[in-house]
Parts: C-alpha cells; sequence; structure tokens
C-alpha cells in the first residue's frame, strides 16, 4: 500500500498534476485572499483572521479534489492495469487507501504554504500576535478533514466508471451536494421539523462547528466515518468487476 501510494504520489509530479494542482489553489488564494477587493480579502477585513482562506477553500477544493482523482481509480479501469495491481500483494483496500494517501499528501502540501498566510497576519495584527491561533488551528483541522471526505467521494465516483470526465462531473455534484446541498434541504419550510438533523448531515455544519477552534469528538466522527464510508464504498465498486 505504501509503495502504491509513494508511486502515485511521485505520478502527479511526473506528469505535472501535482504542479498545477499546487499553482491552481496557491494561485486562487493569493489572488482572492491579497489582491481583489472583496468579502475573501484578509487585508480589507480589518480584523486579524484568516476565514477569508477557509471560506474560499472548500469551494476551491471542490474542484481541484475530483479533478485530482478521476482518473486514479476510472483510468486504471480504462486500462487494464487494475488486474495487473492485484496480481501484487495488494487487496482492493490497499489500492484505495494507497491512491487516498496520495491525494491527501499533495493536499498537505497545497495547505502547507498557506501558513505563511497566518503568519504574515500574526505580524500584521495590532498589537503584534493578536490572531486566534485556537480557531486557526481548528480551522486547518477542519480543512483537512473537509479535504479527506472530498478525496474519498471522488475516489468512489472515479471506481464506478472508467470515464475520467464522468467521474469528474459525478465527483463534483455529490461533493457539492453533501458540502451544501443538506443546508438547502433544511431550508425547506416542510422540513424545518427536522432541519437541525439535516443540517448536521451535510460538510458544512460540522466544518463550520470545528473552525470555531473546539475538537468536538462528534465532528470527528462525522468526518472519519464519512471519509471511511466512501473509500469502503469505491472498495465494493472494485470488487463488483467479479460479481
Amino acid at each position: 500500500m505504501w509503495a502504491l501510494a509513494k508511486k502515485e504520489f511521485n505520478a502527479f509530479f511526473q506528469s505535472s498534476t501535482g504542479v498545477l494542482i499546487l499553482c491552481v489553489y496557491l494561485g486562487m488564494n493569493a489572488a482572492f485572499l491579497w489582491l481583489f477587493d472583496g468579502p475573501f480579502n484578509l487585508l480589507d477585513s480589518g480584523y486579524a483572521q484568516l476565514d477569508g482562506l477557509f471560506m474560499l477553500s472548500p469551494w476551491v477544493f471542490l474542484f481541484l479534489l475530483p479533478a485530482i482523482a478521476m482518473r486514479m481509480l476510472a483510468e486504471e479501469r480504462r486500462t487494464g492495469t487494475l488486474e495487473w495491481l492485484l496480481t501484487k500483494p495488494l487487496s482492493e483496500w490497499d489500492i484505495v487507501l494507497g491512491k487516498w494517501l496520495a491525494g491527501m499528501l499533495l493536499v498537505f502540501l497545497a495547505i502547507l504554504p498557506t501558513v505563511v498566510y497566518a503568519i504574515s497576519l500574526y505580524q500584521l495584527g495590532n498589537p503584534v500576535g493578536n490572531l486566534d491561533l485556537g480557531s486557526t488551528l481548528g480551522s486547518y483541522v477542519g480543512l483537512f478533514f473537509l479535504a479527506s471526505v472530498y478525496l474519498s467521494i471522488s475516489l468512489f465516483t472515479s471506481a464506478i466508471t472508467d470515464n475520467q470526465i464522468v467521474a469528474f462531473v459525478l465527483g463534483l455534484l455529490l461533493c457539492l451536494f453533501i458540502y451544501a446541498g443538506f443546508d438547502q434541504l433544511a431550508a425547506l419550510s416542510v422540513l424545518k421539523d427536522q432541519g437541525l438533523f439535516i443540517m448536521r448531515l451535510g460538510i458544512s455544519e460540522h466544518y463550520t462547528s470545528i473552525s470555531r477552534g473546539v475538537l468536538d469528538s462528534r465532528d470527528l466522527v462525522y468526518f472519519i466515518g464519512t471519509s471511511l464510508l466512501f473509500l469502503g464504498a469505491a472498495r465494493t465498486a472494485l470488487q463488483s468487476r467479479n460479481w
């Protein structure tokens, strides 16, 4: 599994995909957070906080992570290399986890440079150090967990088709629904009695909660459980070729 994760991670940079993903993520963040006027601009907010980054990143990841994962399993199915991988001492679970680990390492490399933003705001604050470190750390943890769920969903959609474009579109739509769709359902008048329960089924509620700097066990269980659910679904989809 670890060898597969290393191979997949190296493949990102051999094909320039990894560099492109990093450049798009960091470039969009830099533009919206520091250059463009608007609700995400850190300097215009008047407060030493990274809220703009954590509001923007879920929407950027909504496109980038399905793009990362769309070829991971769909391409293996299309070219027939999935069977070749299974001739190695690897199970379907090892393959899915190996791909997921490679994707999460790329996400970590994308998020890591944004620590410079936190250091900058720490120094620019009045007085120096006027930055809520607990909330900032919690937001980073929440963003990493959110990326894990997005990637797990995208791996699932990649596992059920051999067409990369279909995998990308399905992954994007499913991530969008789980992030924002439940909030829209909860707002419907016919579901107002179950509104709170429906909201808790979506990512947004838990992401907002963990971004306050308090690591609630219910939020951790939600993110870990949802990631495992879709990774398990991806494994089942790979196994289904033998049914």
